[in-house]
């Protein structure tokens, strides 16, 4: 396998369905810091998978929102190998004026700190055990 195949960002690491979406988002798992906010949940698969959100609230120009989406895509593309398996993470950007090395690096810090998150902490729709 060459680097170029080993890297790639394969469409079946993508969530693009809203029914997707809504399932991480009812998950209630997030953890953030000044540039990102990253929701997880389980995705019973061997690989991550990524999602993206960005508000036309917060990031009016459509040149703006794309560059975000182009960032983020990229960050988590070459950071693949230092996120943890299994896990549907969605990505939320804080703002427009962020630079590509504080997404990756943040990307992959809050990618394992949900990843905690999910292994430590019960489902909230989870019932107590008698």
């Amino acid at each position: 396998m060459n680097l170029k195949t080993k890297t790639t960002l394969r469409p079946h690491e993508r969530m693009k369905d809203p029914a997707e979406f809504r399932r991480v988002f009812e998950g209630r798992r997030s953890v953030s810091d000044d540039v990102l906010i990253v929701y997880g949940l389980e995705n019973g698969s061997a690989y991550p998978r990524l999602g993206i959100s960005v508000s036309r609230k917060k990031v009016r120009a459509a040149h703006a929102r794309n560059r975000l989406k182009r960032l983020v895509r990229e960050a988590f593309r070459l950071s693949k190998s230092e996120l943890p398996a299994g896990i549907d993470l969605v990505v939320l950007p804080r703002g427009a004026n962020v630079r590509y090395a504080a997404v990756r690096r943040s990307l992959t810090t809050l990618a394992r700190a949900v990843f905690r998150r999910l292994n430590t902490r019960p489902h909230p729709s989870a019932k107590p055990k008698p």
